[in-house]
């Protein structure tokens, strides 16, 4: 199996719920909204998708819960950018679970969940960089 991923789906307990918030409340623009499935290009060769959590455990053939022990993360270009995208989660209704702040990892981030507890992080971490092609490079700060 060659290393890749193309799609990230997180099963949501109201699309429409979600959908607003991804949309509307973060201005995503949808790839492809249909009634039971929304996708999102969120970066080259790589979309994520909302979907009904029941329809999402049916589709697998087990259950299915929200949350779970993951996190998404997004990089960005500044600090500003981390308060910035930290602020407009908030207003679209997001619960902030870590307040932007520097790291250990000698960054700024923080930690926000969308209306199902997914849990994303927004970070600007000055040895994380990617490239035009989507390749990422990460190079430790000492």
């Amino acid at each position: 199996m060659r290393q890749s991923v193309q799609v990230v789906t997180v099963g949501v307990t109201d699309l429409d719920v979600s959908r607003d918030f991804y949309t509307h409340g973060l201005g995503w623009i949808p790839t492809l909204d249909l009634p039971d499935i929304v996708f999102y290009q969120v970066g080259a060769g790589l979309v994520f998708a909302i979907f009904g959590i029941l329809d999402l455990a049916a589709d697998i053939g087990v259950a299915v819960t929200v949350g779970g022990g993951f996190s998404l993360g997004q990089v960005v270009t500044s600090q500003d950018e981390v308060d910035s995208a930290m602020e407009r989660a908030r207003a679209a209704g997001a619960e902030i679970l870590k307040e932007p702040q520097y790291g250990a990892f000698g960054g700024y981030h923080g930690y926000f969940a969308d209306p199902d507890g997914h849990r994303w992080e927004v970070a600007w971490n000055p040895g994380f960089t990617v490239a035009d092609d989507g390749t990422v490079k990460i190079r430790l700060i000492t």
